[in-house]
């Protein structure tokens, strides 16, 4: 180990090309910073972090194109590079992208374009970065605690507004609850590997107990559960998501489009590595089968109920969290290739869902208690964000040649292919179900009249500048895009190479 630190800053500079993306983001976010004490405010620095962040995705894709199953570790092998890193990179880098320049206008609308603001979505968004490429127990902490503070001050970004400050309460808490488990699960896994690398976990649980001591295994398991506890709610999976809908409906509309895609994205991405290296495929599918139906079940039952379009949405992402456990419950190379598929798909629709709604806001109280009523016949009015709104919903629903379908059957086919056949039978019919409040949506934006919104609604004028506009009908093509050529999916299943050697040195049969 000293041998290692004391070559730790030559390491690092030889390992800069391998961690461009984060390096280039974190430094960003150090010259937005200091700008905006010189010029406080300043309309440059959103599109400073905008460029950064688009400078990394074609980094990150340049890598992807010159070598998708190219794979190795830096910084003393605390991160993943290349292949799934890289994707994963650019899930999360554009999400970050794509909620800037929607945020610029919007919060200028609200009154809260504050330079910091974008500051905090470049650190946060490289505390995704650190997260969803973890190789280390370490790593992950770091990165999800960055995450994770950004977030909570992101959420109550709107003081002066009772519904954030209680809403970015109420995420602190939990979220400072689940970092408990968290952090106990870690201590456990450490005390039965004697290592916190996951790479070398499976090989430590296979050494042999010292005497009087408990068991390894024991400790092993024992610490699996609370640190999945602490994941689980990261990712807003049932019984851990009591946060998500009071969060999402009380933080600025665009940001909580980040916050839903982003951070899932990353949370999703580290829980990935988890399970191909460092966990051995015994017990935990049945436990992710398990949580994935009550998260299928409770997001989509309780989001028709829902008169608010932004805590329909919340509902909708737990839903679809547990989508994405379907096809970790596979544990195979393609359900994880599948999952990784459908997280940069949720992505673009999520984030053009609350685009639309961001510049459909009347209420003065960031949409948290206008209701979809009230947005009656908006479509007619402003047709670009009835139509682009029409893709999204359907793209959420899962209809053919758009990319939400190929998501579900990249995450549905490998489960049915392990044998879990039931659990893709529980997912298809609450795909049906969410059918309901979706179209609900197109609805009442197309075919209810006007004159049947409320007051404020039929008033205001619901500008859309050109930035967002673009934004909402790049997200919407690109859609249509993966929905009819899906070539992404075959490059994600090229990420896990090693995956099944992996597996089986953890005591499986390996995908």
């Amino acid at each position: 180990m000293e041998a290692e630190l004391s070559q730790a800053y030559a390491q690092l500079w030889a390992d800069l090309p391998a961690i461009f993306s984060l390096g280039l983001v974190a430094v960003a976010g150090l010259v937005m910073i200091t700008w905006d004490v010189f010029d406080n405010n300043s309309p440059v620095i959103p599109w400073l972090g905008a460029a950064a962040m688009g400078t990394g995705i074609v980094w990150e894709a340049l890598a992807l194109v010159g070598d998708p199953g190219a794979a190795g570790t830096a910084m003393l092998g605390l991160v993943r590079t290349g292949g799934f890193a890289s994707f994963i990179n650019i899930v999360i880098l554009a999400s970050g992208m794509l909620s800037i320049i929607l945020s610029v206008p919007y919060l200028r609308r609200i009154e809260h374009d504050y330079g910091e603001v974008y500051c905090l979505i470049m650190y946060c968004t490289a505390g995704m970065i650190f997260l969803g490429t973890a190789n280390h127990l370490v790593s992950i902490f770091v990165g999800l605690e960055t995450m994770s503070i950004c977030l909570y001050i992101l959420t109550g970004l709107v003081r002066e507004d009772e519904g954030a400050v209680e809403s970015a309460l109420k995420y602190f808490l939990l979220g400072a609850f689940s970092t408990g488990f968290f952090l106990y699960g870690m201590a456990l896994l450490y005390g039965a590997t004697g290592t916190m690398a996951l790479p070398e976990m499976a090989a430590g649980l296979a050494q042999p107990a010292a005497p009087g001591m408990i068991g390894s295994e024991l400790l092993f398991w024992a610490g699996v559960a609370l640190l999945l506890i602490g994941f689980m709610f990261k990712v807003s999976a049932a019984p851990f998501h009591m946060w998500t809908p009071d969060v999402y409906q009380g933080a600025p509309t665009t940001l909580t489009g980040y916050m839903s895609t982003a951070s899932k994205a990353s949370a999703f991405g580290s829980l990935i590595l988890i399970l191909v290296y460092a966990l051995p495929p015994e017990h935990w599918p049945a436990v992710l089968a398990f949580v994935a139906i009550v998260t299928m079940v409770i997001g989509n039952v309780l989001a028709i109920s829902q008169a608010n379009v932004k805590r329909m949405l919340a509902y909708s992402s737990v839903a679809h969290g547990g989508y994405v456990l379907v096809g970790l419950t596979a544990g195979t190379t393609a359900g994880y290739a599948g999952a990784l598929y459908y997280l940069l798909v949720y992505a673009l629709m999520n984030i053009g869902a609350f685009g639309v709604m961001a510049f459909l806001e009347w209420d003065g109280k960031e949409g948290r208690e206008q209701t979809l009523q009230s947005l009656a016949g908006i479509g007619t009015r402003k047709p670009l964000l009835g139509v682009t709104m029409g893709f999204f919903m359907f793209s959420l629903i899962g209809f053919p040649t758009l990319g939400g379908f190929i998501g579900k059957y990249a995450v549905f086919a490998p489960a049915v292919q392990a044998g879990y056949t039931w659990l893709v039978i529980i997912a298809v019919l609450m795909s049906a179900v969410s059918a309901f409040y979706y179209l609900r949506v197109l609805y009442v934006f197309w075919f209810m009249d006007e004159s049947e919104a409320e007051d404020g609604a039929r008033k205001a004028s619901f500008p859309v500048p050109f930035a967002p506009a673009a934004v909402l009908v790049v997200c919407a093509l690109l859609l249509v895009v993966l929905g009819v050529l899906p070539f992404l999916l075959g490059t994600t299943s090229a990420f896990f190479p090693d995956a099944g050697a992996a597996m089986q040195a953890a005591g499986g049969a390996g995908p």
